[in-house]
């Protein structure tokens, strides 16, 4: 019963860094700009990435798509690691990881109002 609670509380958690990281992208926000500036990316494909960014942290919430929303999820976030490593930035890596981890934790533990 506690894990199904730690597991609830880590999911929304989630859900609301996608929507809010997902936004901050279609905004445009100057950080964002310029974070992925510097790897390529325009407006346009910033906007395409926050678009799928927030669908996914959307999808995480439903049982039926709970492990698609993860997966996307932690695709867009192994995405900017591994720009990242192109840059030799380990700071930035070391940034993004606890979120890598946070949906493969909630990938194993499962949707928790699944068998409710």
């Amino acid at each position: 019963m506690i894990v199904r609670i730690i597991n609830a509380i880590l999911i929304v958690f989630a859900a609301c860094m996608g929507i809010k990281q997902g936004y901050a992208m279609v905004a445009g926000k100057p950080e964002m700009m310029e974070m992925f500036g510097k790897w390529g990316f325009n407006k346009t494909a910033l906007v395409i990435n926050g678009s799928i960014t927030i669908i996914a942290a959307l999808l995480i919430l439903f049982p039926r798509t709970f492990v698609w929303g993860n997966f996307l999820m932690a695709a867009g976030i192994l995405l900017i690691i591994c720009l990242h490593l192109l840059d030799k930035d380990l700071k930035g890596v070391l940034i993004e990881l606890p979120f890598l981890i946070l949906n493969l934790a909630v990938i194993y533990l499962q949707y928790p109002l699944k068998n409710a």
